[in-house]
């Protein structure tokens, strides 16, 4: 039976995701991120990445639900102000 909910980590990156950030830059037909930068894994592989106000992604998956994780964890996501505001997670689909 195939898991249809994939696990997403969000970590910081490693000096040994290195090679990993530069394949997903080039897939993404962008430059590398440079500075902090934090990372979203589905399933083992990476598949986004976030360095302040950059994204890069695998154009051949669907990542949206992926880049709202990765900006929510950054603190980058637009909040509302007021009582009761509340952060909704978005829910995550199977590819």
């Amino acid at each position: 039976m195939q898991n249809l909910d994939p696990t997403v980590v969000i970590r910081a990156a490693r000096g040994s995701d290195g090679n990993a950030l530069e394949d997903l830059a080039r897939l993404d037909s962008q430059r590398p991120l440079a500075g902090e930068v934090l990372v979203a894994e589905q399933d083992g592989r990476m598949v986004a990445a976030l360095a302040g106000d950059r994204i890069i992604a695998d154009p051949f998956r669907p990542t949206d639900d992926v880049i709202a994780l990765l900006r929510l964890r950054s603190g980058r996501t637009p909040q509302r102000r007021g009582h009761g505001a509340r952060v909704r997670l978005p829910r995550l689909r199977a590819a």
